[in-house]
């Protein structure tokens, strides 16, 4: 279906407290980045966080569902979890501390002549 932009620019707003968040757009939906780590897909208008266990404690009852067919599941935060600045601040905070690091990219290749 694909996810409003500005569905996703409300999100960032209320994890801008953060400082270095932000969104790519990935085949209509979009992945939230937190200092380069994905902590989160944002499709079908939905927020879905990555599932680690420092989430799960903070959320009070966890839904899960799979953001796309043929995904994981994900935490599902919706309605007044979504507007709540600290809350989402919090979770990305705590689901960012448990991702790993991304792995490097590879250096670009050059021509040779």
């Amino acid at each position: 279906m694909g996810s409003k932009q500005a569905r996703v620019d409300f999100v960032l707003e209320q994890l801008a407290g953060l400082g270095d968040v932000s969104a790519r757009k990935m085949f209509g939906e979009f992945a939230i980045y937190y200092r380069d780590k994905v902590v989160a897909l944002f499709c079908d208008d939905e927020l879905f966080v990555k599932p680690t266990n420092a989430g799960r404690t903070l959320i009070d009852s966890v839904r899960e569902q799979p953001p796309y067919p043929g995904a994981k599941p994900y935490f599902l935060i919706t309605g007044d979890r979504c507007e709540d600045s600290d809350f989402l601040c919090e979770l990305v905070t705590r689901t960012a501390a448990e991702l790993p690091k991304p792995k490097p990219k590879p250096a670009a290749k050059t021509k040779r002549k």
